[in-house]
């Protein structure tokens, strides 16, 4: 079979694949998964058009690494074949181990960080692949001696970024998000094992990094989409708590699974073929199937979460920088457990809720940017850049209620 495919994508024009070991992990069950994994959760309920999936960034990603890996080779950085392939697998698969919704959903159904799972799914292709994605894995793990290959896949400058930013912002037609990624991958280079950019793109980077500041707050946690995600997760642990408790929830076999039992790392561990069998069978379909169903669920929480995530019924929000006074929640709660719907007060909780959301464009705690100047001199982003990088983190406290207690 010719696997020299292309792939026409909206955002960067026609994406080739390198390599055919690409082609067969693309044709893959697990990665075809990802085309049934929303990339913006809920974000569509806001930005219409913002419907595009896991599949098509992982993609991109990939496409932009090839282009990072030309850039360096170019410079005179050694990467072999092997790494270079192993980097592209890396990242490639770095999103595989996305629960539905993406994030929506991260540990409600599975107590596992989605980057775990995805390291779960690649040791299993590896298995599969007869030992062709140990350089991946090594890579996406940072325990591969050329530590840039990591930072191209993971870090505050990398190509899962690059491209998500460049994505969600054509899709939500949020030009705030749109960046020089062009620029940028040509500025980087590597010193002393590490990522790093050339002097002349810094402004490049700062413009990067304002984008996603800016998209994180009118995008990502734009307060419509945070209530209707914040919804979400609190349909499935009600439909979860009934469940614990023997109670009837419909659902599809692998999301039953997940409901009725409780699951953690440890479970992985042990028995890590059927866990991962069951868990890629879950996406999006079956989430929207559930809650169509269970939007006539004998429970009330469970049907009215359910019903007003279908029919878009989303709750008020509103956000503030201290968190909300107990009192005037409790009030509220008290409120709507005395009205009409008689749910009680340890009910009202999933109907009346509070939180936070918190946000930096930038760490100074964790590896930082790199700049590296003409004399040879490298500095850390918060050092080199006249704009004043704030790694200061921003945090928002939010309380979600329906309409009804109104």
């Amino acid at each position: 079979m010719n696997k020299k495919k292309i792939f026409n994508d909206p955002v960067y024009g026609f994406i080739s694949i390198p390599h055919g070991i690409i082609f067969d992990l693309i044709e893959h069950p697990f990665y075809q998964r990802l085309r049934r994994i929303s990339q913006l959760g809920l974000s569509h309920y806001v930005y219409p058009g913002a419907l595009h999936t896991r599949f098509n960034h992982a993609l991109g990603a990939m496409h932009l690494m090839t282009q990072a890996i030309e850039t360096l080779k170019s410079k005179d950085v050694e990467i072999t074949k092997k790494e270079a392939r192993g980097v592209l697998i890396a990242i490639l698969l770095h999103d595989i181990g996305h629960a539905p919704f993406s994030h929506a959903l991260e540990h409600t159904l599975v107590n596992v960080h989605h980057e775990e799972l995805s390291e779960f799914f690649m040791q299993k292709l590896n298995k599969e692949f007869k030992g062709k994605l140990d350089i991946a894995i090594q890579i996406f793990k940072n325990e591969y001696p050329k530590k840039f290959l990591h930072q191209l896949v993971s870090s505050q400058l990398d190509m899962d970024r690059m491209d998500y930013l460049n994505r969600d912002s054509f899709f939500t037609g949020v030009s705030e998000g749109v960046i020089g990624y062009h620029r940028i991958i040509k500025m980087l280079t590597v010193k002393d094992n590490e990522l790093v950019v050339e002097e002349k793109g810094i402004y490049s980077v700062e413009k990067f990094l304002i984008a996603r500041r800016l998209m994180y707050w009118q995008v990502y946690l734009h307060k419509t989409v945070l209530s209707a995600e914040q919804m979400l997760i609190r349909a499935l642990q009600r439909a979860k708590e009934l469940a614990q408790k023997g109670v009837q929830v419909e659902g599809s076999d692998g999301l039953r699974y997940f409901l009725y039992n409780n699951l953690s790392r440890k479970d992985f561990d042990k028995k890590s073929d059927e866990l991962l069998n069951m868990y890629a069978s879950l996406d999006d379909v079956d989430i929207l199937a559930a809650l169509k169903k269970w939007s006539s669920h004998d429970d009330f929480v469970l049907s009215f979460l359910s019903k007003s995530i279908i029919e878009r019924k989303l709750f008020k929000i509103k956000l503030q920088n201290e968190p909300f006074k107990s009192d005037y929640v409790e009030e509220m709660r008290q409120k709507l457990s005395n009205n009409q719907l008689k749910i009680g007060f340890e009910n009202s909780a999933y109907l009346i809720f509070t939180g936070k959301e918190s946000n930096n464009a930038y760490s100074t705690k964790k590896d930082e940017i790199k700049i590296l100047y003409k004399n040879g001199k490298v500095l850390p982003m918060s050092d080199a850049s006249d704009y004043g990088i704030q790694p200061k983190i921003i945090t928002k406290n939010y309380l979600c209620y329906p309409n009804i207690i109104l």
